[in-house]
């Protein structure tokens, strides 16, 4: 019984995650939200112009990123260390965004919506 209760919530939990394809999503996704992860104290904010910005620890994180054949692309520097080109996997799960890494096989990241207007 208690397998059954908890194969169910593992399905519908994936149910309710979809992955997004289109640019137009993703950007309806970010658009006035931050993306935040508190245990690290990082927020970002990733802007329709293809830049990123926000800090992490306390340091600065800049950015570019570009929408390619369904995959979020970015090229990041915290700090002053260069985080290389990866492109990643993004689905949504709610009131967050999971990002995945190398096209959505390497590791993952959740990060909360939270409204830039609080």
């Amino acid at each position: 019984m208690i397998t059954a209760i908890f194969l169910s919530l593992m399905a519908s939990s994936a149910a309710a995650q979809e992955t997004l394809i289109e640019r137009s999503d993703f950007m309806s996704a970010v658009a006035a939200n931050i993306l935040e992860i508190r245990l690290l104290s990082l927020q970002l904010k990733v802007l329709d112009s293809g830049e990123i910005t926000g800090k992490a620890f306390g340091r600065g994180v800049t950015g570019s990123w570009e929408w390619t054949d369904g995959f979020f692309c970015r090229s990041m520097t915290w700090g002053d260390r260069e985080l290389e080109y990866n492109c990643q996997q993004v689905k949504k799960d709610g009131a967050s965004l999971i990002f995945t890494s190398d096209k959505g096989t390497g590791r993952s990241a959740t990060f909360s919506l939270r409204s830039d207007t609080q």
